[in-house]
C-alpha cells in the first residue's frame, strides 16, 4: 500500500455530510468516483458530482464511503496543504535571495509550482513543469495561470533567470493558447536589462496571445538592503520609471483603440517613482493584478473620494458624530504611500473633524529603498512609536483603557493571511504590548479606516 499517495484530511465541520458519514481527520483520501486524487486540485475537480464515492486510507485500512452532495454547499473536508514545488531558478533578483537570516522558515520557501498560481495567483516560471504536469492544466481547465515572463528574448530571459536551461517562453505561452488556457503576465523590469526596446519587444510579443493573455503588468524590481552586490542590477530611477510609464501608455492606447482593453498596465511604484498623478481607477478594467500592486493607489484615491460623502459613510458602517473625539486614532503605511493616506486623514480631520492621524514608517529591516507597506516589520513598528512616544508624546504613556489614549489602527496588508502575524513573527498582540496600547486591524481601504474608528460608537 503506497503511503505517499492521496490528500490527507486536516479538519472535518462539524454536522457536515463527511462527519456523518464516519469520515474523520488523519483520514486520506485515495478517489473519487475512481479518479485518483492527490491533491486539493484534485479534490475540488473531482468532487463535484452529486454522489461521491470515496476510497480512503485510515492506517492500514481502506475503507469506502459514499457523500451525496448539494448544489452550492461544501462536502465538510478540509485537507492538508500540499508540498509546494519549488523553484531550482538563480534570478538575479530573487526577493527569497535577499532575505535577512532569522525570519520563520516558510518565507525562504521559493515557489515555483502551477497549483499555486491556479490557486492564490501566484506567479511561476513555468520552468519546472512536466508534461504531466501540462496535460493536468489542460485537463483540469486550471485556468487562468499566473506567469513572470519578464522578457521574450530568450537569452535575456535566461541571464535574469539565472537558469541557461529555461525553456522558450513562446512556446509555452503558444501551448496555453492552443489550449485555450488563460494567462495573466508580468515584467519585473530590471533598468538596463529588459527595459526600453527590450520592454517594447516583450509587450509586443505576448499581445499576439491576446485574448488568452489577459492581462500584462509593469513591476519594477524590488532590492533589499540585504541583497548580494550584482554589477548587472541597479535600482529603478525617476527616469527608468517615466520612460516605461510612456512605453506602457503607448501600447495601451494601441490595445484600447483596437479591443477596448488597455491589456498592459504599470504597477503603482512606478508612478511613484516617476512622481506623476496615477491615471483614473476606470482605466484599469476590472482590477486583474490588483494584488500584483497594480491600481491599487488609484482605488484607494477613488474610494477616499466616495467615502467623504454621507451616503458612502453610512453605508461602511461607520457613525463619525457619535465617535468621542478625546479618542485619537493613529494609522500607519511605508513611505511611498504615505502622502496619499495623508492626504485622506487630512481631509477627514477638516471636514468631519475626526481626529485620525498618518504616520510613516521607514523600512530599516529590509532597507530604506523598500518603502511598500506590505513588507513592514513588526520591530520597525514599534520603534517608530516608541520614538514618537519619546519625542512629540504622540502615544502618552498612560493606561490603555484611558480615553485619550490612542488606538492604533493597524492595515491588514502587513499581516500573514488568515493570522495576527508579521513577516519577522512579532504578533500584533506583542506590538500592543509594547507600545501599551490598544490596535486594531482594519482593511486597507478607506471603508477599513472608517469601520475601524466607528467601532467605538
Amino acid at each position: 500500500m503506497d503511503k505517499n499517495t492521496g490528500a490527507e484530511i486536516e479538519e472535518i465541520r462539524p454536522g457536515s455530510q463527511a462527519d456523518a458519514s464516519g469520515i474523520a481527520p488523519g483520514d486520506v483520501i485515495l478517489s473519487i468516483n475512481g479518479h485518483k486524487v492527490n491533491d486539493t486540485i484534485d479534490f475540488m475537480f473531482f468532487a463535484g458530482d452529486g454522489f461521491l464515492d470515496m476510497l480512503v486510507r485510515r492506517k492500514d485500512k481502506r475503507l469506502s464511503f459514499r457523500l451525496q452532495t448539494e448544489e452550492g454547499k461544501d462536502t465538510g473536508i478540509a485537507l492538508k496543504p500540499f508540498k509546494i514545488k519549488t523553484c531550482t531558478n538563480k534570478c538575479i533578483f530573487c526577493f527569497v535571495g535577499q532575505l535577512p537570516k532569522g525570519l520563520r522558515r516558510t518565507l525562504y520557501i521559493k515557489d515555483e509550482d502551477y497549483r499555486m498560481s491556479f490557486l492564490y495567483g501566484n506567479y511561476v516560471t513555468l520552468t519546472n513543469l512536466s508534461p504531466q504536469d501540462k496535460k493536468r492544466i489542460v485537463e483540469q481547465r486550471l485556468s487562468p495561470i499566473y506567469i513572470s515572463v519578464h522578457s521574450t528574448n530568450n537569452a535575456v530571459r535566461k541571464m535574469i533567470l539565472g537558469n541557461s536551461k529555461a525553456v522558450d517562453i513562446i512556446k509555452e505561452l503558444n501551448f496555453f493558447k492552443t489550449h485555450k488556457i488563460r494567462m495573466h503576465c508580468q515584467i519585473v523590469l530590471c533598468p538596463g536589462i529588459n527595459d526600453n526596446k527590450e520592454l517594447e519587444r516583450t509587450i509586443r510579443d505576448l499581445y499576439k496571445f491576446y485574448p488568452y493573455i489577459l492581462s500584462i503588468a509593469v513591476v519594477p524590481v524590488g532590492l533589499t538592503a540585504h541583497r548580494k552586490t550584482d554589477p548587472r542590477l541597479r535600482p529603478l530611477l525617476k527616469e527608468d520609471a517615466l520612460k516605461a510609464i510612456e512605453i506602457v501608455n503607448s501600447f495601451q492606447k494601441r490595445f484600447r483603440k483596437k479591443h477596448g482593453d488597455p491589456m498592459v498596465y504599470g504597477a503603482d511604484e512606478l508612478f511613484i517613482k516617476a512622481g506623476i498623478e496615477f491615471p483614473p481607477v476606470r482605466e484599469y478594467g476590472e482590477l486583474p493584478q490588483i494584488e500584483n500592486g497594480v491600481g491599487m493607489v488609484p482605488l484607494f484615491l477613488s474610494q477616499s473620494k466616495s467615502i467623504l460623502t454621507r451616503k458612502m459613510r453610512e453605508k461602511a458602517g461607520a457613525q463619525t458624530k457619535t465617535v468621542p473625539q478625546s479618542r485619537p486614532f493613529i494609522t500607519f503605511t511605508g513611505l511611498s504611500f504615505y502622502p496619499y493616506l495623508k492626504k485622506f486623514t487630512d481631509k477627514l480631520k477638516e471636514r468631519e473633524n475626526v481626529n485620525l492621524t498618518a504616520v510613516p514608517v521607514e523600512n530599516n529591516f529590509f532597507g530604506k529603498s523598500v518603502t511598500v507597506t506590505g513588507l513592514l516589520t513588526g520591530r520597525d513598528i514599534i520603534s517608530t512609536f516608541s520614538e514618537k512616544i519619546e519625542n512629540t508624546g504622540i502615544l502618552p504613556s498612560k493606561k490603555p483603557d484611558d480615553p485619550v489614549r490612542p488606538v492604533i489602527l493597524m492595515p491588514d496588508i502587513i499581516l500573514r493571511t488568515g493570522e495576527h502575524i508579521l513577516l519577522d513573527d512579532i504578533s500584533v498582540k506583542d506590538i500592543s504590548d509594547a507600545l501599551n496600547v490598544e490596535i486594531r486591524v482594519v482593511d486597507s481601504t478607506p471603508a477599513g479606516l472608517m469601520k475601524g474608528i466607528g467601532a467605538t460608537a
